[in-house]
This record gives structure tokens, C-alpha cells and sequence, in this order.
């Protein structure tokens, strides 16, 4: 399988504006973001609406391809780069990996481990979770949650605590059942990428503003890889100064 890293990388971010601009130590970081994911992808590629994110990628040495500004998610600004950078360089993929511009430290275990998914010749989409191990994190709205098969395929993910627990105080939900939490690396066959970004938008997705229940709800299957490792991202201005008092980059 020919494999494509595309990392979403716009400038007007609600929260933060300009943050794949912002130093970590002696990069930005869009360059750390970029640099982790070629530790695990020969070809990664910054999805950009802006020329100021694409002179910095150009700067350090990344590729990057220019996209519309009114995307309304990654995943629709993957599906243009992929399209943009195929037709420039003549190249096709059979998989398309989606990973967020707002993770500097993102673990290369963890891109190896969403590829990896597509063994399974039947996984249409793949993605990671994580065992939620505090109450904060279960009871978190702004951690979506995620319920799966035995087959690890996802059923439904959720802002809500899924599943409810019967007959037992919240306090003791964890000591019952392992809940999983969603993050935010999406791996997609190519052909299959660019069919989820036809379809309108769904009800559970809009109920949730989780765009990966349209998928569900459409009839794809999503894959989905268990990791140990903690993502950190940074979402805003608060983020980065905790993570630069941390030190050690």
C-alpha cells in the first residue's frame, strides 16, 4: 500500500489563531508536527489555507499544498490536498492518514499503528482510542467517547459517558467496565476518503458534532487501534505555555 500523510493546517483557528506558526524550543509547530509524522510516512504533505503556514512548511523543507479557506473540517481539507497533490505530482495513493497540525508530540507507534489496521483487507476507515483511566477524562464532554465490537470496529462515538453503567454510583463506573476515549488520528483508503466528503452531513453527527457518526451512519466501517500513549495538543494560548514550562525539546 502507497501511504500519504496530510496534515490540516489552517491559520484562523477560533481558539488560537496562527498556532501551527508558534515556536516549540527552536521549531514551529507545523515542523514538528511534520518531522514526527515522516519518522513513520515517506510521503507527508501540510494541507494550508494560508501563505503564511505554506513559507514556513517551504522554510524547513515540507511539502505543502495550498486549499480552500472554508473547509468546514480536516478530513474535507485532507480530500482536497490529497486531490491537489496527486494532480501535481502525478503519484496515487491507496491510503490517506489524517493527522492533526495541533500535535507536536504526536507518537510515531501511533501512525504505525493505524496503518497498520488496513491488514485487514475489509477496514474502510481506521482510527486510535485510549483507555480512559480517570473520572475527570469519563465524565468530560470535550473527550468524545467511543464504543466498539469485539472485532474493534467502532459503533457509535459519543460526547456522553457510553456506555451507562446500570445500578451502579458514576464513582464506580471505571472499577465495572473499561470505557475508551477517541483520538483524533483517522487513516482512510483513498477512494473512501473521498466518498465520506460527499455526503451531507447526518443527524448523529450534527446531535454530537462528531463527523465520524455520519460515517457510521452511512454504512462505513471504521477500524480502530488501541494505544497506551497520551496525546498532547494544542488547542490554546494556555497550552502552549504549559507545555514550554515542561521544558525538555
Amino acid at each position: 500500500m502507497k501511504v500519504i500523510g496530510l496534515i490540516p493546517a489552517r491559520w484562523a483557528s477560533t481558539r488560537f489563531p496562527g498556532k501551527p506558526l508558534v515556536k516549540i524550543g527552536d521549531k514551529s509547530m507545523i515542523q514538528r508536527v511534520y518531522e514526527q509524522s515522516c519518522k513513520a510516512i515517506e510521503h507527508v504533505v501540510v494541507a494550508t489555507d494560508d501563505d503564511r503556514i505554506v513559507n514556513e512548511v517551504k522554510r524547513f523543507g515540507g511539502q505543502v499544498v495550498m486549499t480552500r479557506s472554508n473547509h468546514k473540517s480536516g478530513t474535507d481539507r485532507c480530500a482536497e490536498a490529497l486531490d491537489v497533490y496527486e494532480s501535481e505530482t502525478g503519484s496515487t495513493f491507496d491510503l490517506a492518514i489524517n493527522i492533526q497540525g495541533d500535535e507536536p508530540f504526536i507518537q510515531v507507534q501511533q501512525i504505525v499503528d493505524v496503518i497498520k489496521c488496513f491488514e485487514d483487507s475489509s477496514a474502510q476507515i481506521a482510527t486510535i482510542i485510549k483507555k480512559i483511566t480517570s473520572h475527570e477524562a469519563l465524565f468530560n464532554p470535550n473527550n468524545p467517547k467511543v464504543v466498539i465490537t469485539k472485532n474493534l470496529e467502532a459503533i457509535y462515538f459519543s460526547r456522553s459517558t457510553i456506555p451507562y453503567v446500570v445500578n451502579t454510583l458514576e464513582a464506580d463506573w471505571l472499577k465495572k467496565i473499561t470505557f475508551y476515549e477517541h483520538l483524533g488520528l483517522y487513516a482512510y483508503k483513498t477512494e473512501v476518503l473521498r466518498a465520506i466528503t460527499r455526503i451531507a452531513p447526518s443527524t448523529l453527527e450534527l446531535a454530537e458534532s462528531l463527523e465520524q457518526n455520519r460515517w457510521i451512519e452511512n454504512g462505513f466501517r471504521i477500524k480502530v487501534a488501541e494505544t497506551e500513549f497520551e496525546n498532547i495538543s494544542i488547542d490554546t494560548e494556555e497550552d502552549l505555555q504549559n507545555i514550554l514550562k515542561q521544558g525538555g525539546f
